[in-house]
């Protein structure tokens, strides 16, 4: 990859789920916010169902991830991250995986949702945490015993039961205020909302007015954690929640 030339904005990659909808208007708003130091790409790959069944499960075979990732170093970006959280419930090594193998192909740096959340969980020291998901029951549970094992005690959770992953948009905003403040209840050391086709993003800066607990979405987790990778101060994006202050 060419060495960073100041004057040239960083390029941020972004592998997306093909049916979703959230993602890409809302990053390349938190993105707006750099002023032209950084921009925002995308390269979608096929998602459109989040079960525990054989087809779901198949769309997450690096195969096809990897080609689009591909498709995005031609672009010349300066990191590449998916933008997705099914290592939530597939369990962290598969991303650390599917980074190293972009890496390899590529040369450019790689990360991703989930590992954005753990490198932020870590450094504030969460124990006890929120989750507020769209997702089944089935998959919830997963990503309950991912975080147990990793010493994170799940507190409060509040998911919608739905397999989506289209549908996960079309939730409204006063549901997932709702569905925060349930989980704020049980005072979890912070709150994280776990999927890039849901509308944590917009509630984030005023929940945490509210509720005095930092509220954390996959969507703006992963734009902060890709402006820190690139060289961009976070700290410049407002109104998308603290996280961008702490990043």
């Amino acid at each position: 990859m060419n060495s960073p030339n100041s004057n040239i904005p960083r390029r941020v990659g972004m592998l997306t789920p093909s049916s979703n909808t959230v993602l890409e208007p809302i990053t390349s708003s938190m993105f707006a916010a750099t002023s032209g130091q950084a921009t925002v790409h995308f390269a979608r790959f096929r998602v459109v169902e989040i079960s525990m069944s054989d087809a779901s499960q198949a769309q997450f075979e690096l195969g096809p991830i990897l080609e689009a990732a591909d498709r995005l170093a031609e672009a010349k970006v300066h990191c590449i991250a998916w933008n997705g959280t099914s290592a939530s419930w597939l369990g962290l090594d598969r991303d650390k995986t599917l980074c190293d193998q972009i890496e390899d192909r590529t040369g450019i740096r790689a990360t991703s949702t989930m590992l954005a959340f753990d490198d932020l969980f870590n450094r504030l020291g969460v124990t006890r945490l929120g989750l507020v998901t769209p997702y089944l029951t089935e998959i919830q549970e997963r990503i309950i015993a991912n975080y147990a094992a990793q010493g994170i005690d799940v507190v409060g959770d509040r998911r919608l039961e739905d397999r989506g992953n289209f549908s996960f948009a079309e939730h409204g905003l006063e549901t997932i205020r709702d569905m925060i403040r349930d989980v704020a209840e049980a005072r979890p050391d912070a709150i994280a909302v776990v999927c890039t086709n849901f509308r944590g993003a917009p509630v984030a800066a005023e929940l945490e007015a509210e509720l005095d607990i930092p509220i954390i979405d996959s969507i703006a987790v992963t734009a902060a954690h890709t402006m820190h990778m690139v060289g961009v101060n976070p700290s410049c994006v407002k109104g998308w929640g603290d996280l961008f202050k702490i990043s």
